[in-house]
């Protein structure tokens, strides 16, 4: 024989009204550390296939053929390595600090400083001292607007080691 199902008589409607006009209590979200967990880095869209690590790893070994080979060929495999390398670290340095799991402001702001310098120096043909003050300020800025950046994603920390 099955178990019936009884009726439970209403609560008063004062005990109804205090139910409901009390809500449950919310606990507030935790805070962010100033520790990034490995679980919390952000995923790239190729996720399961290691796309970054395997260019630095073919960086590495152009740079260090370039250095054994020597010559001018052994130099452009080092100058290949060497950027190959700074790209892959510069796209897992943007999707870390924009997501908000650890700061990088200051080495991307260098990279847009060197940047600036590089195209006023070598491309616009300026002098050495202005293209590093523009340089400079350029990296002053850079730095600013990330750090903020920064701090709007993680909800007021300034970096996160």
């Amino acid at each position: 024989m099955g178990k019936r199902s009884r009726k439970r008589p209403a609560p008063p409607p004062a005990e109804r009204r205090e139910a409901q006009a009390a809500p449950a209590p919310r606990t507030p979200p935790a805070p962010m550390s100033r520790r990034a967990r490995l679980e919390e880095a952000p995923k790239p869209p190729w996720y399961p296939f290691p796309l970054v690590e395997l260019c630095i790893l073919a960086g590495l070994v152009l740079m260090v053929v370039g250095f054994l080979k020597g010559g001018n060929r052994g130099g452009l495999f080092a100058v290949c390595g060497i950027a190959l390398v700074g790209v892959a670290s510069l796209e897992l340095a943007i999707r870390e600090h924009f997501a908000g799991y650890r700061s990088h402001s200051s080495l991307l702001a260098a990279a847009v400083g060197v940047g600036c310098m590089l195209v006023l120096g070598i491309g616009l043909q300026v002098t050495r001292v202005v293209a590093i003050a523009a340089g400079g300020g350029v990296f002053l800025a850079a730095f600013l607007a990330l750090r903020a950046a920064f701090r709007r994603r993680t909800g007021g920390v300034a970096f996160r080691a």
